[in-house]
């Protein structure tokens, strides 16, 4: 019974033409990502949004009693809780960039629910399978917003 259920799934897998991974692209128009039919869903989008532009892009990092709460929860394991202590981290190897005007990574998506927003983007690796090769998968952070700043952040993130 075993052979013949082993011969039916490679008959079937063979039947099947197999396809490649589609790859994550990124979204062109971010004005459109921004947008929302709840103004409260949109003005949290736009905080992260500017946030991520302003302070982790170009290094504004004197910008971010302007985005974070003071007691700002990081659940990335590489980086410390509180405000103070994201500034002191980010301090050792970010520098003062020109502000652009669309975040620069690749991003997919801006989704908003809630006191919640996710950034996805599009993040290109390395195939372990195949030596040379890349792939494309997606990234995300997560940022809980609360009175008007962000309060806490997650991510995929595992140690370094």
């Amino acid at each position: 019974m075993k052979l013949q259920t082993l011969a039916l799934a490679g008959a079937l897998l063979l039947a099947y033409p197999v396809h490649a991974q589609v790859p994550v692209t990124a979204a062109t128009d971010h004005d459109s990502l921004l947008t929302s039919a709840d103004p409260k869903l949109a003005s949290n989008k736009r905080l992260v949004y500017d946030f991520w532009r302003e302070v982790l892009e170009a290094g504004r990092l004197d910008q971010a009693d302007k985005y974070l709460a003071e007691g700002y929860i990081q659940h990335n394991p590489n980086v410390p809780t509180g405000r103070a202590a994201f500034v002191e981290f980010f301090s050792k190897f970010s520098k003062t960039k020109p502000v652009d005007a669309k975040i620069k990574a690749p991003l997919v998506a801006i989704s908003a629910e809630g006191d919640k927003v996710i950034l996805s983007f599009v993040r290109t690796v390395a195939d372990p399978k195949e030596a040379g090769k890349r792939y494309t998968t997606t990234w995300f952070d997560m940022f809980r917003i609360e009175q008007g700043k962000i309060a806490e952040h997650w991510d995929s993130a595992v140690k370094e």
